[in-house]
């Protein structure tokens, strides 16, 4: 019986503390691999700043991670953002094509792009509340 309630007990508070880290954890832009190609498992982007270079273009930065132990070399991804709210079928805010050299193994880049837009750069949400999906478009 008394092994019966620590059980118990030690179930119980394991989930009401795990509970408490998620949500003191701070939000991060969530970011989907939509592509079929067996590379794009091991790729992340990460860290997204959006910028309003002048009016009608949006100055993008951005990580891009490769996790795998193997040395990619250059790639092209096809990426959309999108709001976190947004939901399935709505078009990405922006979407646009990144090129990153020589992606090494365990590497991160910085990828930077100018993307013309309708939309202005308070228009869009905080980082936060962004989401990127991409199709790896290189290599094949």
């Amino acid at each position: 019986m008394l092994v019966a309630a620590l059980t118990l007990f030690g179930c119980g508070c394991s989930s009401s503390s795990s509970d408490k880290t998620a949500a003191s954890q701070p939000a991060r832009a969530e970011v989907v691999s939509a592509s079929s190609n067996p590379v794009a498992k091991y790729i992340e982007l990460v860290g997204f700043r959006v910028m309003e270079k002048n009016a009608g273009k949006l100055h993008v930065e951005f990580g891009v991670v490769n996790h795998s132990e193997a040395d990619i070399g250059d790639i092209t991804l096809l990426v959309n953002l999108r709001a976190s709210t947004a939901k399935p079928g709505e078009p990405p805010l922006v979407s646009f094509d990144a090129k990153v050299p020589s992606l090494g193994p365990e590497d991160l880049k910085q990828a930077t792009v100018e993307v013309p837009t309708k939309l202005r750069a308070y228009e869009l949400p905080d980082w936060q509340f962004l989401k990127a999906d991409f199709q790896l478009i290189e290599p094949k």
